[in-house]
């Protein structure tokens, strides 16, 4: 099994360097909601109306349930392990070096992918016909934000946060009390088909999967073992809520169709319920959302590299601490550097198939380490693990085409990559 430790001077065996231990229970339930609330509601929902019609709100419970024994099989790791890397660490100590590294090369593919979508989501909101070179900008401004510390990436996420909240009440309120809305469109049509439903759930996961940057910081988070059970779930049920409340609203008034076609849902909504000035500030909250889940996913992300870097799974320079804001400096810019490039190219609408693809593949290997906790390790009730892992491989198979077959050339990828590793280490 590969050990966290690296040469000290003398080339005795010595820890790596810590990351300082600053988060709360709010900052880390603040963190996941950044990373959840935006990336569904501003880029989940359209394509999951286009997979499933009325069958969304479907599509969004089975992806909740799914959500929820991922959550609760991370939590119940994350106490037993509060070191950045996530399921790269559960994986790693509980399955094996390889399932470790297949989950970490998963997220940080998957995640990249997220974080492209993210920041073209600010460009195509704040400055459509130059949306590459804002969101550009986007990621070299948050990259510099994530750089000074853990800390002021919470504070921004908190504020981000409120600001997004305040709006989609907002909206869904209008949606419910202007007349507008039409209760029969919630209704499933003859259209709607199980593989449909399915395929959405995947999508939508795509939505939920922000509480994994909760257990990625389990390194920096004060009493870990206590702080991280209450955080992920409490993120998530919150998360839930919201969705529900916006996914009624949008379905009751703008109807399946038009949620389908519309490539600024919230937008569409809000002049639909006849609050037209309004519609202004949806899109700087859209656009506002989509920084706070950018945030997170970079914060996230530059975790999963430092836990693999350690590991020498990637370049072992990125394993460097700064020693004065206590944050992996290096890993943060190397980061901020591919998502850059990723959103000066990449499409914003296939990226969520992609990176559902991934983190589907991560959460199933999470519920496969979560299977073999024992009663004494807090293991949660086997059932849930199981149910985690049979709906994360089911999600994953039932996308699009196009991001099964890319994902799995991108996982086949990795595993050839740690295979040829291997090889010239033993030599």
């Amino acid at each position: 099994m590969t050990k966290n430790v690296s040469a000290g001077p003398n080339g005795a065996a010595s820890a790596p360097p810590a990351l300082g231990r600053r988060l709360g229970l709010a900052d880390a339930v603040v963190i996941g909601l950044g990373s959840m609330i935006g990336a569904g509601v501003f880029a989940a929902f359209a394509p999951a109306a286009r997979a499933a019609g009325s069958g969304l709100l479907l599509g969004l419970a089975i992806a909740a349930v799914v959500a929820y024994c991922n959550a609760t099989s991370s939590a119940r790791l994350a106490a037993r392990y509060p070191a950045s890397g996530g399921t790269y660490v559960y994986g790693r100590e509980r399955l094996g070096p390889f399932w470790g590294y297949l989950a970490g090369w998963s997220f940080v593919v998957g995640k990249t992918a997220s974080c492209a979508a993210m920041a073209l989501t600010v460009g195509t909101y704040l400055w459509p016909e130059h949306a590459h070179a804002v969101a550009v900008g986007a990621v070299a401004l948050l990259t510099a934000v994530n750089y000074s510390g853990v800390q002021k990436s919470a504070r921004l996420t908190q504020a981000i946060v409120a600001v997004v909240l305040a709006v989609l009440a907002a909206v869904a309120v209008a949606s419910f009390t202007t007349g507008g809305a039409d209760w029969t469109r919630l209704e499933v049509g003859a259209g709607t088909t199980a593989t449909g439903v399915l395929q959405a759930a995947g999508l939508l996961f795509f939505a939920f999967a922000g509480y994994a940057r909760i257990a990625t910081l389990g390194e920096e988070v004060r009493d870990p073992a206590r702080t991280l059970p209450r955080a992920i779930p409490l993120a998530l049920g919150i998360t839930l809520v919201v969705y529900a409340a916006v996914a009624v609203a949008a379905l009751s008034v703008l109807g399946p169709q038009r949620l389908a076609a519309a490539t600024a849902p919230l937008s569409d909504l809000a002049h639909a319920t006849g609050l037209g000035p309004l519609e202004p500030a949806v899109r700087v909250a859209a656009a506002v959302a989509a920084l706070g889940s950018l945030l997170a996913l970079i914060l996230g992300v530059s975790r999963m590299t430092l836990a693999m870097a350690r590991d020498r799974h990637l370049p072992h320079a990125l394993a460097a601490v700064h020693p004065r804001f206590q944050v992996p400096h290096r890993a943060e810019l190397a980061v901020g550097a591919v998502v850059a490039v990723a959103a000066a190219t990449a499409d914003l609408r296939s990226a969520i198939g992609f990176s559902s693809f991934g983190v589907l593949l991560y959460y199933a290997i999470a519920n496969a380490s979560a299977w073999t906790l024992t009663p004494a390790e807090n293991r949660p009730p086997r059932a849930i693990p199981a149910i985690g892992l049979l709906g994360c491989l089911l999600l994953a198979l039932t996308l699009p085409w196009p991001s099964i077959l890319t994902g799995a050339a991108v996982i086949a990828l990795g595993a050839a990559l740690y295979a040829i590793r291997n090889r010239l280490t033993r030599r």
